[in-house]
């Protein structure tokens, strides 16, 4: 019985020590995997992963998704030192990147953007915000229709709101633009922000979609959110509708970048890179139906009626600084 323990013993031993074996020669093989982080939509991660296999790298990448400020935070906090190779993330999280630690390798392939871009960095899609409509709701509760930002921050609206906090999602953010540039972030901009916080209540959310998912719920019958999900869903057709504010729409850019590690740059992010940009922008033009280069169209029920651009440039700091104004406490 003794030496039948000790013989299982040591055959259990030899497992562990060959699977120990076995993830060392793994780690070893994955040393030349490329590491993507990514913020993108769950939609933007599968058309990139969809491409980039059809193009012979399955299984030579390893692609990571994080939150935008989580991402822009370890961007800016760890600079070359990153894990990461590539990046996906918000345009302006990657200007303040590169101005902070000059991480980003040259693009070397051709690009042809509507607008002048860095030249260390390719737009992969762009997407604004809308306010979002469920029309069953709506009647139901015999609501009028808002029509601007502005709107939500009558008592009507009370509780019958739902809201991005820009601490959590960057769709946040395009709604702060629409008020800050119009209403300024002194005492008229920041009463209404005030009022329009207040009206969400305990529809405040973390996630760009959370508004979107409380509306189609019936949970709340308005709210703000990604414009591109709302044109999907209505096209569906399931009882949502958009409205584009009066104020005017802004959009946020998402971009990819290549790390710049020296010696140490794996050869295969910029072929992915170029990859990402070449073979899935046609599909994410599909779900993100703004033009990001020249010779693109979309839908004339997909155009915005008013883009706008916002004054300053777009930056980590300026998110701060809006972040502050959204929750007051900019004093």
């Amino acid at each position: 019985m003794f030496l039948l323990k000790k013989l299982t013993i040591s055959l259990m031993c030899g497992m562990v020590l060959a699977g120990c074996s076995s993830a060392s020669s793994s780690d070893n093989a994955s040393a030349e995997e490329v590491v993507i982080y990514s913020n993108a939509d769950q939609e933007a991660v599968e058309v990139m992963q969809t491409v980039l296999d059809a193009a012979g790298y399955e299984g030579q990448y390893i692609l990571q998704s994080f939150g935008t400020g989580e991402l822009g935070g370890r961007l800016l906090a760890e600079g070359k030192n990153t894990e990461a190779d590539l990046v996906t993330m918000s345009a302006f999280y990657l200007e303040s990147a590169q101005a902070r630690h000059s991480m980003f390798q040259e693009i070397d392939f051709t690009l042809n953007p509507k607008e002048a871009v860095p030249n260390y960095y390719a737009p992969i899609l762009s997407f604004a915000g809308a306010i979002i409509l469920n029309t069953q709701e709506m009647a139901t509760q015999q609501l009028p229709q808002p029509t601007s930002v502005k709107d939500l921050a009558k008592p009507i609206y009370k509780n019958k709101i739902a809201m991005v906090d820009p601490n959590g999602s960057s769709t946040g953010w395009l709604f702060v633009q629409d008020i800050t540039a119009t209403y300024g972030m002194a005492d008229k901009g920041q009463a209404i922000m005030n009022r329009i916080r207040q009206n969400a209540g305990p529809n405040l959310e973390l996630s760009g979609s959370g508004p979107l998912k409380k509306v189609m719920a019936g949970e709340v019958p308005i709210g703000f959110g990604m414009r591109h999900q709302a044109v999907a869903h209505k096209a569906a057709g399931l009882p949502i509708d958009y409205i584009d504010p009066s104020e005017g729409s802004y959009t946020l850019s998402e971009a990819v970048a290549v790390l710049d590690k020296g010696a140490d740059s794996n050869p295969n992010a910029m072929k992915m890179a170029e990859i990402i940009v070449k073979q899935a922008r046609p599909q994410l033009l599909e779900i993100y139906p703004t033009v990001v280069y020249e010779g693109e169209t979309v839908a004339p029920d997909n155009q915005i009626n008013t883009v706008k651009t916002y004054a300053e440039p777009l930056t980590a700091e300026l998110l701060d600084k809006h972040r502050a104004f959204f929750h007051d406490q900019t004093s």
